[in-house]
């Protein structure tokens, strides 16, 4: 069991859904249920505010400060305020969210962009850790979140997810993310046609080292990442769904 110094919460806001968790920072591992309630209709600030409290609640450490809080949010993240809106209400574009959140929550967080904490928690405890060179983490779900890590080092607010298609003028996300693969009832090979275009565009643009896949969907990686042609070795994230969760919790701690 870890010692309390070194177990932080970690709180992860989608588009869909509001994840929560404590985290042992030693090992990069969950020592909680995980609980998950769905994120609020339109996504407006003091709902989503009510439903992170509501899972703090359920895990029982709503009102103990001694445990650091660790939120992760999809948007752009700046100085304590988020920039954009990805899936939630435009009410959060140049807004002061995290001292929202710490007003509202009573408390002291770390507050980072979504895809930025899934790549910590995978290069501190998964499949980025101690890997040199440029490493791209794509997290595909509701959209496409990126992580750029350069040995290991959090380059922030990559937003790779909105990189245009110039056939169609749409975000890669709008095409790409497995959001698409459900709306439009495609296969995982049709899908990966997709993700073809996607992952070699990015490779074109970056030359990296290493792509990490996460997201929910990554449980079936060997459904759809051995029908990609790339150069870049891809491989799926350690830690999956709950990267946002873990990833988190460590930047809380420091």
């Amino acid at each position: 069991m870890a010692s309390d110094a070194a177990r932080a919460v970690g709180v992860d806001i989608g588009g869909t859904g509001i994840k929560a968790g404590i985290v042992d920072l030693d090992k990069g591992e969950l020592v909680s249920d995980r609980v998950k309630v769905a994120t609020p209709a339109g996504a407006h600030p003091p709902d989503v505010l009510a439903a992170v409290r509501e899972v703090l609640s359920t895990l029982g450490v709503a009102d103990d400060q001694s445990v650091p809080l660790g939120v992760a949010f999809p948007a752009i993240v700046k100085n304590g305020r988020t920039l954009s809106a990805a899936n939630v209400s435009d009410e959060w574009i140049d807004f002061a969210a995290e001292k929202f959140f710490e007003d509202g929550l009573g408390r002291d967080i770390h507050f980072a962009n979504d895809a930025d904490v899934a790549g910590v928690a995978e290069v501190r405890y998964g499949a980025a850790k101690d890997r040199p060179g440029l490493t791209i983490l794509t997290t595909l779900g509701t959209g496409i979140g990126s992580a750029l890590l350069y040995n290991g080092v959090l380059v922030p607010n990559s937003e790779l997810g909105h990189v245009q298609r110039a056939r169609h003028g749409k975000d890669a996300e709008a095409y790409a993310a497995y959001s698409a693969m459900e709306r439009h009832n495609l296969s995982w090979e049709q899908w990966a046609k997709r993700l073809q275009w996607y992952y070699s565009h990015i490779e074109f643009l970056f030359s990296p080292d290493l792509f990490v896949v996460g997201g929910g969907v990554s449980k079936h990686a060997d459904h759809f990442l051995p029908l990609l042609d790339i150069k870049t070795p891809i491989v799926p994230a350690v830690h999956r769904n709950n990267a946002g969760i873990i990833g988190a919790a460590a930047l809380a701690r420091g």
